[in-house]
């Protein structure tokens, strides 16, 4: 593929924000069918007054990212995951699901429209693609959309958190982000505007994020802001969360097989107690965004937990998983079947 000349960026500074770009893909669904859709320079979206992804939160969406692999070729990590994800959060708020073929082609085409707008190999840097699905057209009352637009928009970015791969504190919130049999398994927007309130607490109070608990009972880890927790025990086994109402993240599934292939670590989706932080040695955060934030503090009711070098230093399993991750997607190791599609 012709890369052609990039933009005028650096690189190695970019923060993970907006960024307008040249092209984006945009679909609707309408009379039971997807059009086969366009790029349109046009990042306004128009749409109706009555739309229900405005007035009753129908409305989901992805994240996923291309990179430039150590040998010049510009790729999609996993991004038949996302279409799959995004069918499940379709289904779950009775909208129209977008077919994976036209998923990938959307991001495919998005990516092929803005290469020089696609990180160089080297930076530590990565194209974010945001793919989207809202209920529109004409309507008032509460009832699935009559029409629905799809729509992926990609921009250059760097570390989620500022620094990159360096320990972050977090604290527990009071604050529920899904109800225990509602949205918190699948990815719209809903859950997200139910955390603002409980991130801007844990913020001013001088830490990265908070942690949700269970919503039942608060005494079991659920997500750790807009990512999943894991935590590597004394005994070297890899733990995370399970539960109904977390997001399935296409990166801890990731970081799974490879602590379990890769490391030969033993692994376990269990509940994790609140209290049981004491077992870790080394925990994080992850999520398509941060790819993987390092913890070096959890407080919870008052009580301080550290965890590897007193959580002054990423831990050499933390350390060793993000290098395996960011080498598959960056070419540099080689992948599982499947992980890696390339846009020629």
């Amino acid at each position: 593929m012709n890369m052609g000349e990039k933009v005028a960026l650096e690189w190695g500074t970019l923060g993970f924000k907006y960024i307008k770009t040249d092209k984006r893909f945009i679909a609707r669904w309408r009379n039971g069918g997807w059009d086969t859709g366009i790029l349109t320079e046009d990042n306004i979206l128009r749409i109706e007054e009555g739309a229900c992804a405005l007035h009753y939160g129908q409305q989901c969406f992805e994240g996923l990212k291309a990179f430039t692999t150590k040998d010049g070729r510009v790729v999609l990590f996993r991004p038949d995951e996302n279409a799959k994800r995004m069918r499940r959060s379709a289904e779950a708020l009775l909208m129209a699901p977008v077919p994976e073929r036209m998923f990938i082609r959307a991001c495919e085409e998005v990516v092929r429209a803005n290469l020089r707008w696609v990180p160089p190999y080297g930076y530590g840097a990565s194209f974010y693609l945001r793919p989207f699905l809202i209920g529109v057209g004409d309507n008032l009352g509460v009832k699935p959309a009559p029409e629905y637009i799809f729509s992926v928009f990609g921009a250059p970015v760097g570390p989620y958190f500022k620094g990159g791969l360096q320990p972050v504190r977090f604290i527990t919130s009071e604050y529920d982000r899904a109800a225990p049999n509602g949205t918190g398994s699948v990815k719209v927007g809903g859950n997200y505007a139910a955390s603002l309130r409980a991130h801007e607490i844990a913020v001013k109070a001088g830490f990265a994020d908070c942690i949700y608990l269970d919503p039942a009972t608060h005494t079991f880890i659920e997500e750790v802001g807009a990512a999943n927790f894991f935590g590597i025990t004394k005994d070297n086994v890899f733990v995370t969360p399970k539960s109904n109402s977390i997001l399935p993240s296409i990166t801890k599934y990731s970081l799974m097989y490879l602590a379990e292939h890769y490391l030969h670590m033993k692994v376990e989706e269990r509940p994790v107690p609140i209290d049981s932080l004491g077992e870790f040695v080394e925990a994080g955060a992850c999520g398509t965004a941060a790819v993987i934030t390092p913890i070096g503090e959890i407080v919870h009711e008052g009580k301080s937990y550290t965890f590897y070098a007193g959580g002054t230093e990423v831990g050499p399993v933390s350390r060793k998983l993000y290098d395996l991750l960011t080498g598959i997607q960056t070419g540099v190791v080689e992948a599982p079947q499947g992980w890696i599609h390339e846009v020629k």
